[in-house]
């Protein structure tokens, strides 16, 4: 290793103007690369599109929509619909909507669209015609009352009209690709588009606009991942201070700032050039890779201030420095970015971006932050001003370290691996309570006050028919609706799941073919069964379009579709299980109730995929940081002393999810990766300087303080340094932003401690024979 040190230590300190050209070369290139990147969000990317349900889900979504639709509400604010603004409104709601780019406008559906009719049993048998007449005026009272008591005789009161009459629903589903241009839909101008076109033109004083669907919501959490850039700038302004305070220099503090930056630049000119944008949910990693990078940077400082004040100038300091942090954080971003990579077994497209832009950043920081900064330093002046300076600083900290250093010593030791290991316990125990999915109403990405989860409320709480639903894909053979017992079974399952706790109503054709048999029968509800005769049954399904989402064109595919109470983990669970235990008792050879479609069949879907990739990815993470520490090291007592307090801390982590009720999602499942794959740098940096003194002969009590007095500042520093910047988050419009700011503030701050407190007590047994006492 010191061998390959050396070369690339002369290599480049002896053609240093060399090294800064092409650094500013690939700075240029890639700063103008990254202004053409793109914010880049997709419905596709957030659904595990291998697991069995989205197979499903994508097999048959042509013939009974998907779950990416959208949901607007028109609501009067005088709480009737029945007069002709409102109606003029609805109408242009609708005409707008059905133009939208974008838009599948053979399911856009309300009170004006030709499918929305009403039956009514007459004398004769059945009336019926569409809910709106062609002829009608809204302007004329009879109209008015004819199109009410046309929602009355549908039966959709509820479900296109709230229960209390206050607002009518336009939905639609989107389109994956443009029609236009053929290219994947952007989702993000269709979301300002939404906004613009519906909320923008239409909302006055007496009507309403509630729009909701997975387009507005990613919509919303874009305009809300602006404020990173604000969040970004505090940062910046937090670390420049703090880093100033650590170097008290001026020309100390902007080169690793600087370098900092020109990582993030870039990163994000890599990924333009790959091809990728930058999602919404994915728009922190930029700042992640800054603040490692100054993490790193403070290291390099501390590094030269150390030699500065053995008498080095600036150059030898410079390289005194690449040579000593090279292999240590050489193997430290290593492993953050091999951790990083982990994420890629997970089966879910905005995580593998995620892995990949995380990625990317960490692994140019090995040239930002390892090579151009020293290579920058070396042409400081570090006049005896700035010497003196260090040499203050340093014996002001001595004593402190001197104290904190107690903790290799033997009663110190084993008091913090007993307290280490109940809160293992603890941790581990609490961690076992931790749900897979959300945990609150509406959006998880967004807070319950924000405007798109008050509409979600509003939706829920007007109409019965609720925007979480699941649909179990009944799958037979042709004209299968016309068999008694086929019918049968799936009026049985639907009976027991409408009888499950988070399932407010369920509708299928077997359902709807029960109410319009009885109409035939005068409406007698001793009639509202399946009749066992064909052609009766047969005459009973026939008035049910493939429109309707409850059969496709052979009959071969009937969906079960069941309006859950809301989103949330448990509920989820519940009744997939369900549905599972209770499809047993009826499938056969040639009758299957598939899982599933629907919003709550994608969430369901994501659940079970971040459900089985929790355990691998934290194996994989763990896997390649023992495997880079047993490389570097050499040592198996080395690398658990790194390993064992970043497990301790991820563990306990988990528990914090479970006391703050966050759950295991998407957006969360990476940031325990992303909090261990930085956390083990404060462990590494601590190590090497030990690791080396007891190859020396030192005791661990004097390696360990030296460990101190050579990088503890740094490491304190950083772990700090990181946690405020992250701490910022808790401020954000975004709530999987508060969430992860939470939880990476936590694992940076006790990353930092397990590193000074917990690695040396464990050392201290793992050394047995190198002790003092």
């Amino acid at each position: 290793m010191s061998g390959i040190t050396n070369f690339f230590e002369r290599l480049i300190f002896s053609n240093r103007i060399v090294v800064i050209a092409l650094f500013a070369i690939a700075t240029l290139f890639l700063g103008y690369q990254s202004t053409q990147i793109r914010l880049d969000a997709g419905f596709e990317k957030n659904i595990p599109l291998n697991h069995e349900y989205m197979q499903t889900y994508m097999q048959h979504r042509k013939d009974f929509g998907g779950a990416n639709s959208v949901y607007v509400s028109v609501c009067d604010e005088t709480g009737n619909i029945f007069n002709p603004e409102f109606f003029d409104t609805l109408k242009n709601v609708h005409d707008q909507l059905f133009f939208i780019n974008g838009v599948d406008r053979s399911l856009v559906v309300s009170l004006f669209s030709p499918s929305t009719r009403f039956t009514e049993i007459v004398e004769g048998g059945f009336a019926g015609g569409p809910v709106i007449p062609a002829d009608f005026d809204a302007k004329n009272p009879a109209a008015l009352d004819k199109v009410a008591a046309n929602i009355e005789k549908a039966n959709i009161v509820g479900r296109q009209v709230s229960n209390d009459y206050s607002c009518a629903m336009v939905t639609a589903q989107l389109l994956e690709l443009d029609p236009e241009t053929g290219e994947p839909l952007d989702t993000l101008a269709l979301a300002g588009q939404l906004e613009e076109k519906l909320r923008g033109q239409f909302e006055n004083d007496r009507i309403s606009i509630h729009v909701i669907g997975f387009a507005k919501m990613i919509g919303d959490v874009a305009d809300g991942a602006k404020d990173v850039v604000l969040f970004f700038a505090i940062a910046l302004a937090i670390t420049a201070i703090m880093v100033y305070f650590f170097s008290r220099s001026i020309m100390l503090t902007v080169l690793p700032l600087t370098c900092s930056f020109i990582a993030v630049v870039w990163q994000m000119g890599l990924l333009s050039v790959l091809g990728f944008g930058i999602d919404p949910m994915s728009i922190l990693v930029p700042f992640l890779v800054f603040a490692i990078g100054v993490s790193h940077g403070v290291q390099m400082i501390n590094a030269v201030e150390k030699k500065a004040i053995g008498g080095a100038g600036a150059k030898h300091a410079a390289m005194f420095a690449f040579r000593s942090l090279l292999i240590p954080g050489g193997i430290a971003l290593l492993s953050d970015t091999v951790g990083f990579m982990t994420l890629l077994v997970i089966d879910i497209g905005i995580i593998r971006e995620l892995a990949i832009t995380a990625s990317i950043g960490v692994a140019v920081i090995i040239l930002t932050n390892l090579i151009l900064l020293p290579v920058l330093m070396s042409f400081l002046k570090l006049d005896h001003k700035y010497v003196a300076k260090f040499e203050g600083k340093e014996a002001h900290s001595l004593r402190f370290w001197q104290f904190v250093s107690k903790c290799s010593h033997k009663k110190a030791a084993y008091s913090i691996l007993v307290i280490t290991a109940l809160l293992l316990v603890f941790g581990f125990y609490q961690s076992q309570q931790m749900k897979i999915g959300d945990l609150h109403a509406g959006a998880p990405a967004l807070h319950e006050s924000s405007r798109y989860n008050q509409d979600t409320f509003l939706i829920t709480d007007r109409y019965e028919v609720t925007v979480d639903y699941l649909s179990v894909l009944v799958e037979t053979s042709g004209d299968a609706c016309t068999s008694y017992d086929v019918m049968r079974s799936i009026d049985d399952f639907q009976w027991k799941m409408e009888n499950v706790p988070g399932v407010q109503s369920a509708a299928s054709l077997a359902s709807i073919a029960k109410v319009v048999n009885a109409g035939y029968n005068e409406g007698n509800v001793k009639w509202q069964v399946l009749p066992r005769n064909q052609q009766t049954l047969v005459q009973a399904i026939a008035r049910v379009p493939t429109s309707s989402g409850l059969l496709n064109g052979d009959c071969s595919v009937m969906p079960v579709i069941l309006f859950m109470q809301d989103h949330k983990a448990e509920t989820i669970t519940r009744v997939v299980e369900a549905v599972k235990d209770y499809r047993e008792q009826y499938e056969t050879d040639d009758l299957k109730f598939s899982l599933a479609s629907g919003p709550v069949g994608v969430m369901a879907a994501t659940n079970e995929a971040v459900k089985s990739a929790q355990l691998p990815m934290m194996g994989y993470v763990f896997g390649a940081v023992i495997l880079l520490c047993l490389l570097s090291f050499r040592s198996l007592r080395s690398t658990l002393s790194v390993v064992i307090p970043l497990y301790v801390v991820s563990v306990l982590a988990q528990a914090l999810m479970t006391f703050l009720e966050i759950g295991l999602t998407v957006s969360t499942l990476p940031v325990i990766a992303l909090g261990v794959g930085i956390g083990v740098d404060y462990g590494i940096y601590i190590l090497s300087t030990m690791n080396y003194r007891l190859k020396q002969g030192d005791s661990v009590q004097q390696a360990y303080l030296a460990a101190l007095r050579e990088r503890g500042s740094a490491v304190l520093f950083t772990g700090i340094t990181l946690a405020v910047g992250v701490s910022t988050w808790v401020f954000s419009s975004l709530k999987f932003q508060m969430d992860m700011g939470i939880l990476l503030t936590f694992m940076f701050l006790v990353n930092m401690l397990g590193a000074i407190i917990v690695l040396p007590a464990l050392a201290r047994v793992l050394w047995f024979k190198r002790n003092e006492d």
